[in-house]
């Protein structure tokens, strides 16, 4: 009588550790997403306001020089390719392309306002 009690306990721990293993995986398994989602980094950013501003700031200032940049080699680009074309005197192209250019130097010769 007293083994099968015996051996019940012992079933009813093992199955209680078996249980506790699992627990402890699925607990490690939350422990890892959180930490790659990052959480606790968006939390800090939330409890300080003025670091979540300076850094909004800094990002759009940069985002706004890229593209300011960006914009101003596209342009170059253009222009130069509409100067060789204007260079090719083509009939209805080369005319309407050497306007053009001679309109943006008059504005980069012109006036500043």
């Amino acid at each position: 009588m007293v083994s099968i009690t015996k051996d019940a306990d012992e079933k009813e721990i093992s199955a209680l550790r078996a249980s506790l293993n699992a627990v402890d995986r699925q607990l490690h398994q939350v422990a890892k997403d959180m930490e790659r989602a990052q959480i606790r980094d968006y939390i800090e950013l939330l409890n300080r306001p003025f670091r979540l501003i300076w850094r909004n700031f800094l990002s759009g200032t940069a985002r706004g020089v890229g593209i300011a940049l960006g914009f101003t080699v596209f342009a170059a680009t253009i222009l130069y390719v509409l100067r060789l074309l204007g260079a090719l005197n083509l009939p209805i192209i080369g005319d309407f392309v050497a306007d053009l250019v001679r309109v943006v130097q008059a504005q980069l010769e012109g006036k500043m306002y």
